[in-house]
């Protein structure tokens, strides 16, 4: 794979060469795409794997970096699960378009244990590829609109990189104008 500024420092290879870097739930999920060779996974320390330490220990840019986070929320007893994905340089907007798109009284992150036993992922390494089925995967516009980006592989060891059209294309993503909120 050629070099990429979004990986930084970091080599890029192949995901569908190196599923050794990857999450099972996120490999069954790779191998599904129309075209699995468009995604590259770069091998990291895992103790960098948190947003701002990767991006100052790699020299990528938190601009092309986007996180992904397990909502839930409650209604008349029924748990409803999603996940949203924003640039690091946002916020989710969880008490307000996710809870809309919910339709629930109430939404929250999910708690750690629930987030990792749902997708078989690590915490801090949740991805939208293979995630459970008929879970939305609402995606901020700015995150759909990006050429690369870096995100999660289901593990703290990597990282994928990705386009926003792909993730866009995933099935059950939605794309959200004003999902995501600037951090002040």
């Amino acid at each position: 794979m050629s070099s990429s500024t979004v990986a930084g420092t970091l080599r890029p290879e192949s995901a569908t060469s190196r599923t050794d870097l990857i999450a099972e739930p996120v490999a069954k999920a790779l191998a599904g795409l129309p075209e699995p060779e468009g995604v590259a996974v770069v091998e990291i320390d895992p103790d960098l794997a948190d947003t701002g330490q990767f991006c100052e220990a790699y020299s990528s840019p938190l601009s092309a970096s986007a996180n992904c986070v397990v909502v839930a929320g409650k209604r008349a007893g029924d748990l409803r699960y999603a996940a949203a994905l924003v640039l690091a340089t946002t916020r989710a907007d969880v008490n307000g378009v996710i809870k809309r798109r919910l339709d629930v009284r109430k939404a929250s992150f999910a708690p750690m244990d629930d987030a990792v036993a749902l997708t078989g992922m690590a915490y801090g390494g949740i991805t939208p590829l293979g995630l459970p089925a008929g879970w939305p995967i609402l995606l901020d516009r700015a995150v759909a609109d990006a050429p690369e980006l870096i995100i999660g592989s289901g593990v703290r060891g990597s990282k994928l990189l990705v386009s926003g059209a792909m993730l866009a294309a995933l099935p059950g993503a939605e794309v959200i104008d004003g999902l995501a909120r600037p951090i002040e």
